[in-house]
């Protein structure tokens, strides 16, 4: 009997972005503007982000999307205050996001709970219509990923990319049609396996790695530090460019590692002071951005180009990352489908 490839469940998981990226666009654009338009008539002025793990790097996607393009100021949640202490602050005219691909958390079901109760408007933003989180909140979005059997989220995270930018367009009133050219771009990267099973070779024997970014790409640094230490159980670190040169940067030498997302845009261009710290320190550097950013570094994965907007291109950016946590878990001799530990629901109080 032949022994199944480690990670299959995985890989299989990541194949499916495309489609399920159209499935979105296709099927679930038009209620997420609905509802987004909904939301948008109570005139909320602040918004809470609350998640963990994979999705609170969704939620500081959202953070950006909701300050940038809307101008609406947003916080993290941190939902021990509620939990633990049982704070219950004034949440009337804010608007509370909740993003969770289970819905399941009992610490996520509690503190939207008690917002609503505080007189939020609450909205869940989950892949189970039918999870106890979307049942105590006042509005759903459904990220239609379909069952993840994988421990490591992969296309539940692209999903809620694309539902939470769909979103944020319907509040301003847009309609998101930049984000139609995301599915074919995105099958065009995931093609490329084999270039990343050759990149991941580099990094086997990796005892620890630093990410590093800045605007929109920073959630795609941080989701990368998470999949890899996940399923590889490398230590990894991630950094704000801006925080990296505030102290971190002195552990950076030609033996660590350091993968920089560079955006094709504002935040690559607020990148380029840190890009030439660390060329300057030596790193081994790996940058997934454009071809120009990527030719002047030792190694690196090229994005397609033209690039989609900075603000859609996250949802790309992690990509080949994904794939590169895949891989250099399956060389280290681990299995990215059930990390030790792990459990698909984490129950979190």
């Amino acid at each position: 009997m032949t022994r199944e490839r480690p990670g299959r469940l995985m890989s299989g998981e990541m194949a499916e972005q495309p489609v399920v990226l159209r499935r979105i666009l296709d099927e679930g654009a038009d209620r997420i503007r609905e509802t987004a338009a909904r939301i948008a008539a109570r005139g909320p002025r602040f918004v809470l982000l609350t998640a963990r793990g994979t999705s609170d790097n969704a939620a500081l996607y959202a953070k950006y999307l909701l300050e940038v393009r809307l101008g609406l100021p947003c916080g993290l949640t941190s939902m021990s205050t509620t939990t633990i202490y049982g704070a219950r602050p004034d949440l009337r005219d804010v608007l509370v996001v909740t993003v969770s691909q289970s819905g399941g958390s009992p610490d996520l079901v509690a503190s939207t709970r008690a917002a609503r109760e505080a007189g939020a408007v609450t909205l869940a933003v989950t892949n189970d219509a039918d999870s106890p989180l979307a049942g105590v909140c006042e509005h759903h979005l459904d990220i239609l990923a379909g069952p993840e059997r994988a421990l490591p989220a992969t296309k539940t995270y692209t999903a809620s990319l694309l539902a939470l930018y769909l979103f944020a367009e319907g509040l301003r009133g847009g309609d998101g049609a930049p984000a139609r050219a995301l599915p074919e771009a995105a099958l065009r990267i995931l093609e490329r396996g084999e270039e990343v099973r050759r990149l991941a070779g580099r990094y086997r024997f990796a005892e620890r790695m630093l990410f590093t970014s800045r605007g929109y790409g920073y959630p795609s640094a941080k989701e990368a530090a998470l999949k890899l230490m996940e399923t590889s159980y490398v230590p990894a670190l991630s950094y704000s460019g801006a925080d990296l040169l505030h102290g971190p940067l002195a552990m950076v030498d030609a033996l660590s590692p350091v993968i920089a997302v560079v955006p094709a845009g504002r935040g690559g261009e607020a990148l380029q002071p840190v890009l030439q710290r660390l060329r300057g320190r030596g790193a081994d550097l790996f940058v997934v951005g454009g071809r120009a950013e990527v030719a002047r570094a030792p190694a690196g994965f090229a994005l397609p180009d033209p690039a989609v907007a900075e603000e859609l291109q996250p949802v790309l950016e992690i990509l080949p990352l994904q794939m590169l946590a895949h891989e250099i878990a399956v060389a280290r001799g681990q299995d990215p489908d059930a990390p030790r530990a792990l459990a698909k629901v984490t129950e979190t109080r």
